[in-house]
């Protein structure tokens, strides 16, 4: 690394941390990702400089969340969510359907095409939107402005209502640091390289690798006879810490102003959905015996480890949401694109004619 690149790095790791730390100081929700993210992306905004943030550092983040969120889950995590899949799939389902008719809806008032506006619009991987709106000739630079103001939307909004509530509600208990004191594992350690592997070697290979590999892998041996050391609080600050340094320095003022007046009418879109999923969480608890902070961040459109984050904080079950939110991930990646490609054929041949 030269010795360029490595100012920058130590500029960019002060700065994450610092927005962090203030962010943790005014007791917001997520303080160290959303303080870091927040921060990074301020500082390339206002300094011109660009933050240098390598993407294995970033990585190393997802693994050790992915990790850490892997301790919550038992045997009865998995006969937990068992009756819950169908109503959560038909609850998902919606929620898919709604952002389409929202986002076809706008196009009415804003000259944006159609493909453009959902692709932009759907609760789902940024990366994956932009490929598959890339097929259907949609304008990729758009949905990636619109993707980033929703993703921003959600990573603002949610956490805070759903923090909000529940301390008015007396429920809210912080549980990602405080829930017991670090007891050092010593060999015990020696078990995460597992995970760590398998999660670099699918990280690209299967929808949220870097997350989903690690998790799982842990999960499984979490409810095996292994003995899994607990993971140290200041590793886990630092990995939410490096991923939201890697989220803000993604996120430029120059996007944000490419899309211009249209930011402000997807802001609107998001607002919309976040309005919908938290109706249809509602409605999921009602049915069924999970609890509402838990049902409402299994739907919520935001990104996995976000809302098993909030889960944490509020006392809901960061096993459930984990495990809900992945099949959302999956459903949303693997079945939307090609829907959305056979729904929107027509348009498409139009446009081309």
């Amino acid at each position: 690394m030269e010795y360029k690149n490595v100012q920058r790095f130590i500029e960019t790791t002060l700065i994450g941390y610092l927005g962090g730390y203030l962010f943790s100081l005014a007791d917001f929700p997520l303080p160290w990702v959303l303080g870091a993210l927040t921060f990074v992306l301020l500082w390339q905004g206002f300094t011109k400089r660009k933050a240098f943030w390598p993407n294995p550092v970033k990585q190393s983040g997802f693994l050790i969340l992915g990790m850490y969120f892997g301790l919550y889950f038992t045997i009865q995590t998995f006969l937990t969510i068992g009756p819950y899949i169908i109503p959560y799939l038909f609850m998902t389902f919606v929620l898919i359907f709604a952002s389409i008719f929202i986002a076809t809806l706008v196009t009415k008032w804003v000259q944006v095409d159609k493909v453009t506006s959902v692709f932009g619009s759907i609760p789902g991987g940024l990366s994956e939107m932009v490929l598959a709106s890339e097929a259907l000739n949609a304008k990729a630079s758009y949905v990636v402005i619109f993707q980033t103001v929703r993703l921003l939307t959600v990573l603002f909004t949610v956490p805070a209502l759903i923090v909000f509530y529940f301390n008015e509600q007396g429920q809210a208990a912080n549980y990602l640091v405080t829930e017991e004191a670090f007891v050092f594992g010593g060999i015990s350690y020696f078990w995460y390289i597992i995970p760590i592997f398998l999660g670099i070697l699918v990280r690209d290979r299967i929808p949220a690798g870097i997350v989903v590999a690690p998790l799982a892998i842990t999960a499984a041996m979490n409810i095996s006879a292994i003995d899994l050391a607990s993971i140290p609080s200041v590793v886990l600050l630092s990995a939410q810490v490096a991923v939201g340094i890697g989220l803000g320095k993604n996120i430029s003022f120059e996007d944000l102003k490419l899309g211009g007046k249209y930011c402000l009418v997807y802001f609107g879109v998001s607002l919309t959905l976040i309005v919908v999923s938290f109706g249809l969480g509602a409605t999921l608890a009602n049915f069924t015996s999970l609890d509402l902070a838990t049902a409402m961040l299994s739907i919520a459109p935001g990104g996995l480890i976000e809302m098993v984050l909030t889960a944490s904080t509020v006392g809901g079950d960061p096993a459930v949401v984990s495990a809900l939110q992945l099949i959302r991930i999956l459903v949303i990646i693997i079945l939307v694109p090609s829907f959305l490609k056979w729904y929107f054929r027509k348009d498409v041949k139009e446009r081309a004619a």
